[in-house]
């Protein structure tokens, strides 16, 4: 039996959820945003205690590794580094993606049965502007593209919408529905990262003693980080 803890950060959302073997034990979720340095570790605790576990109980840690959010990444990673180090168990890294991937599975096979098997999944992140973080998966949860970012235009995925249905979801797919019109294009709704998604795949990763090296893993961030300076800070020459 393996008890893995989940930690997602890549989102507004900070969630943490428990896992037993493939089974998700508790979730527990905060959306106050930009709180996540605040919040991650009373999240563990409060987990924790809900079902009577201490945290040398747990078999390892799982992180979703990212893309998404810069400062959501490095708070999530730098948690789970410290846990994985101070209690000497491996440390585990999930693709965000991919877990949001695992998560739409199920509900669009049950509110989708008409979806071809050879239909493609898209999760989606939302970046800047008309931009998103996204990879392509088929109906069996398995990767068939790189993760990319990528500037969404009425002719994005023209080639592959030629051949087979595509599935969009994600924080991200909201603002494509007006840019992705094709009678291939699906939207499916309220798929958001979450450490429950992680489960399973965390899992999978500790069977195959998939670990990470505590001292030089760093998170997927996909793109450089730029800071930027909000408007009411703006120097305007006079």
């Amino acid at each position: 039996m393996s008890l893995i803890l989940n930690i997602e950060t890549s989102s507004d959302i900070c969630s943490v959820a428990l896992g037993k073997n493939e089974k998700t034990l508790d979730i527990i979720k905060s959306q106050e945003e930009r709180n996540h340095a605040r919040i991650l570790t009373l999240l563990i605790d409060k987990i924790l205690k809900n079902n009577n576990l201490e945290i040398r109980d747990l078999n390892a840690v799982a992180v979703s590794k990212g893309p998404g959010s810069y400062t959501g990444l490095r708070i999530g990673v730098s948690t789970a580094k410290g846990l994985s180090y101070g209690l000497n168990i491996p440390l585990i890294a999930v693709s965000t993606l991919e877990a949001m991937a695992e998560g739409a599975l199920a509900g669009i096979r049950k509110e989708m049965p008409e979806i071809p098997q050879d239909t493609w999944l898209c999760p989606m992140i939302d970046a800047r502007r008309m931009e998103v973080y996204l990879s392509f998966y088929n109906m069996a949860g398995n990767q068939q593209t790189d993760i990319q970012a990528k500037i969404i235009t009425p002719r994005s995925f023209e080639k592959i919408l030629t051949k087979r249905k595509i599935v969009f979801f994600g924080t991200g797919s909201e603002k494509c529905k007006k840019a992705l019109v094709h009678p291939n294009v699906r939207f499916f709704e309220n798929i958001r990262p979450s450490a429950e998604y992680m489960v399973p795949l965390s899992f999978e990763h500790f069977q195959k003693q998939t670990f990470e090296d505590v001292a030089y893993f760093e998170p997927f961030y996909l793109k450089e980080f730029v800071p930027t300076i909000p408007e009411n800070k703006l120097k305007t020459d006079r």
